[in-house]
């Protein structure tokens, strides 16, 4: 149970860093402000820090990871082009930025709270994940 359990959580840490990278690549270039692109810069490099453990532990389990669900990904990349569209600004960025990081919090909390047999290490993983959601959400509301 404790594998299992500890597997499931590192594959949604998984999942929850790529489409956050991915998120935050699809507005870095819209970004008009030099401190919004320097946030987004910081927090896509920490994602890719935190992936590099979550990495390693996935591979002493011989595991693979996962990727984020493939509608879930279309569906925001279609929101994201069509709001940049509409109204490409810093606080539109800032708004959908906040709005996925919002998602990622309470989609890993309930991971979290669902792998519960999962070890420390694991669980550690999920939370660090879950702080740097929740800090460049924090960091980004002066822009909304």
């Amino acid at each position: 149970m404790i594998e299992q359990d500890t597997i499931r959580l590192l594959r949604e840490c998984d999942a929850g860093i790529k489409m956050g990278v991915s998120a935050i690549d699809e507005v870095m270039d819209s970004a008009q402000d030099e401190t919004m692109r320097a946030i987004l810069s910081r927090c896509k490099k920490e994602h890719e820090k935190l992936k590099e453990s979550l990495q390693a532990a996935l591979d002493r389990f011989g595991d693979e990871g996962k990727n984020p669900n493939p509608m879930a990904k279309t569906m925001s990349t279609v929101k994201t082009n069509m709001e940049l569209m509409m109204k490409p600004t810093d606080a539109t960025i800032a708004d959908l930025i906040t709005d996925g990081c919002n998602m990622g919090v309470k989609s890993l909390s309930k991971y979290l709270n669902q792998y519960a047999a999962a070890d420390e290490s694991a669980k550690d993983v999920c939370k660090k994940l879950i702080a740097l959601e929740e800090r460049l959400a924090k960091d980004l509301r002066g822009y909304l």
